[in-house]
């Protein structure tokens, strides 16, 4: 072979070598600037023709729908509208509001501080808030609360409503009103689902960390992971990619309400609290980027969140004799669900899948067995049970099917 042909072939090879690598450099883009699609996501078709038909019947306005692995995406959709009075397209890029998609989040913020030695799940919360510390039962009795317990929905802790907290913007001032209320049963011995509990574990990592909550989840995960339209408080811009919620009702014209828990003030205001049992807007990609971080054990492009020991925590059944969840089959980790038993809408998954639905109908789900994460964007008000929705259950089933058939 001449000498020239041999330089002909070398140079073709180094040719496809540098395509091939700015290829894979423009997918890690895509993963970490998640509002600039580099590169057209994969798209199993069967999942979008179920979305649509959820639209043209009226469940819904809109879908996002997102399956993943460790480090790339496997399927990317998105159906319908963003806002139905002028039939404004979804978008990759819209804002939602992700309501108790906020709680695993609170749940990885205090891991953090397990893991680095400065806070146990056991602690008594009056370690941390001194306001705890004349915690009582009705009959006047003490009672005493641990961060397990917060986490878990097992404190037992009476709630805060709109009216206790109108106008607050600090958790320091409204958690010692959690305190002056009654336990309703004693901690650890059953599960009811508790927004006070959550928000008190808030306060908490504040606490420990000396810092406000939102800045914390914005120093020690928003910020590094690159979700940056994640937060308590839209800017002006945010704002303005925030998708339409509806009530849908048969045979009636879709119902556009105003997402509850602004309580009729802007997005952008800052006159409420950052509360961490459903306080976070945020994006699919966004979430994406936190739930890749717990698939890989705590990790993510090179950079440790949290350890492999702390993720496993995280995601065990914490107290295994309760019965938990708004669906057959489940146990609750660090403030997350986490399936038992697959049934149901959670048939598709393996068992020891975690994650959490928002009151919407978004949804995060990760199966660490088939390292899949599953992520759903709608905005409808009024599911009965968004957690137990056709919708869910059919991008979930849909979707696992049509991935298996490869």
């Amino acid at each position: 072979m001449s000498n020239s042909i041999v330089k002909i072939m070398m140079n073709f090879c180094l040719a496809i070598s540098i395509l091939e690598s700015g290829v894979n450099q423009l997918l890690a883009k895509d993963l970490k600037s998640p509002n600039i699609a580099m590169v057209k996501a994969p798209h199993i078709a069967l999942v979008k023709t179920k979305m649509q038909e959820f639209v043209d019947a009226g469940e819904i306005s809109g879908a996002i729908t997102i399956v993943a692995g460790k480090s790339k995406i496997l399927h990317e959709d998105v159906t319908g509208y963003a806002h139905l009075a002028d039939k404004t397209p979804q978008k990759i890029s819209d804002v939602f509001w992700i309501a108790s998609m906020s709680k695993p989040i609170c749940g990885a913020a205090m891991m953090k501080l397990v893991d680095e030695g400065k806070a146990k799940l056991d602690d008594p919360v009056e370690k941390y808030i001194p306001e705890f510390s004349g915690l009582k039962f009705k009959d006047g009795t003490g009672a005493k609360v641990t961060i397990k317990h917060l986490l878990t929905h097992s404190a037992g802790l009476s709630e805060l409503g709109y009216q206790d907290v109108e106008g607050m913007s600090k958790l320091a001032v409204a958690i010692p009103l959690v305190a002056k209320k009654p336990v309703q049963f004693v901690p650890g011995s059953q599960w009811k689902y508790c927004q006070s509990g959550i928000n008190t574990a808030a306060r908490v990592v504040e606490v420990i960390s000396g810092k406000d909550f939102d800045i914390y989840l914005e120093e020690t995960f928003f910020q590094p992971l690159g979700m940056k339209d994640t937060t308590f408080y839209p800017t002006a811009e945010q704002a303005e990619r925030i998708v339409s919620a509806y009530k849908f009702n048969k045979g009636q014209a879709p119902e556009k309400v105003q997402i509850s828990l602004l309580g009729g003030k802007s997005p952008t205001s800052r006159d409420r609290l950052p509360m961490a049992n459903g306080g976070l807007f945020s994006t699919a990609h966004d979430y994406l980027r936190f739930a890749q971080m717990l698939l890989n054990d705590g990790e993510l492009d090179g950079r440790r969140y949290l350890s492999s020991e702390a993720v496993k925590t995280f995601r065990t059944v914490q107290i295994p004799e309760l019965l938990t969840g708004f669906t057959p089959g489940n146990g609750w980790g660090v403030g997350c669900c986490v399936v038992r038993e697959p049934q149901g809408v959670s048939k598709s998954l393996s068992a020891g899948s975690y994650g959490h639905g928002g009151a919407y109908g978004t949804q995060v789900w990760i199966d660490p067995v088939k390292e899949r994460i599953f992520i759903l964007m709608v905005q409808r008000a009024n599911f009965s049970n968004s957690d137990n929705s056709d919708v869910r259950a059919a991008f979930q089933d849909v979707a696992v099917q049509e991935l298996e058939k490869n």
